[in-house]
């Protein structure tokens, strides 16, 4: 009994700092310093708090394996270190049943693990919505996307969109973000979007919603998702392809709806309606020049 007394009274004050050293970190560090987190507001996504968990949670197992691998290490290489004295080998120990199991079985449970909560992660992720609020074709071609912001009509007619092109550094690297494409998306509501390529691969990867989706011909991918914190968001292309993938930036603008349909309505009074999934542009503006005289976006 009295060893028990000993071990409470040792556990209440370990478990009062680890609540106290807890309740002293910000947002970002409980998230394992990822992106998409504030510390007054929600997550970027319905699906970044998902993928913080992932991370974390798998971090926290693969450091205490760590920790007791490089304890046993150093423990072995202590324990059995050659005393003063001695000479020759030291026996040998082989054919030892348990240990061999042991170190068969933890870490077979331990792939079998991780790959069960990515999978079912990754499942929820990927789950499509079956009536979206809002439906995106996001377009990329080299080096730039456009954004088409689908409509009711069958043909797609009534449709609007916004064409891009690559970023265009100064003579210094600065990069004018005015520039940019940007994808704009309501706050709260169930947002799908369709991801084509015109060229060679892409992948689509808004920074904060921790999530990337490769883009290449013959198989549209999609994702969905619901954007819960307004604000700015940085996008990029995250697969190599080609000369000025570096330059394949954009913004993303999650707005209130009635910013959002306003959006909508100014793209319409420019002209910008119609399908444009068929167009084809690959730029000839490239960073550091302007497009050649008397051409458009969407020309071949």
């Amino acid at each position: 009994m009295p060893s028990k007394r000993r071990l409470r009274w040792v556990a209440l004050p370990l478990g009062v700092v680890t609540a106290v050293a807890l309740a002293g970190c910000t947002t970002t560090e409980l998230n394992g310093y990822l992106p998409g987190f504030v510390d007054d507001g929600p997550a970027a996504t319905n699906q970044t708090e998902r993928v913080s968990s992932l991370w974390v949670n798998s971090w926290i197992v693969l450091l205490a394996v760590g920790v007791i691998t490089w304890g046993l290490m150093a423990w072995a290489a202590i324990a059995y270190r050659r005393r003063k004295g001695q000479t020759g080998l030291p026996v040998q120990m082989r054919y030892n049943m348990p240990i061999e199991i042991f170190y068969t079985i933890v870490p077979l449970i331990l792939v079998l693990g991780m790959f069960f909560f990515t999978a079912r992660d990754q499942a929820a992720i990927e789950a499509k919505w079956d009536d979206p609020d809002v439906e995106i074709t996001a377009i990329a071609k080299q080096w730039a996307w456009d954004f088409q912001y689908d409509g009711d009509e069958d043909d797609n007619s009534d449709a609007v969109w916004t064409m891009g092109i690559q970023a265009q550094p100064d003579a210094e690297g600065n990069i004018d973000q005015e520039q940019l494409p940007t994808l704009v998306l309501p706050v709260d509501k169930k947002v799908t979007i369709d991801l084509q390529s015109r060229d060679v691969i892409h992948s689509f990867w808004i920074i904060d919603f921790l999530y990337k989706k490769d883009m290449y011909i013959g198989k549209d991918n999609s994702w969905s998702f619901i954007p819960t914190r307004v604000g700015e968001y940085a996008g990029k292309c995250a697969e190599l392809c080609g000369e000025y993938h570096s330059m394949m930036l954009f913004n993303v603008k999650v707005v209130e709806q009635d910013e959002y349909d306003a959006y909508l309505e100014s793209l319409k009074e420019e002209g910008n309606t119609g399908d444009i999934t068929d167009a084809y542009d690959r730029l000839g503006n490239y960073p550091g020049t302007t497009a050649p005289a008397g051409t458009e976006e969407g020309e071949e």
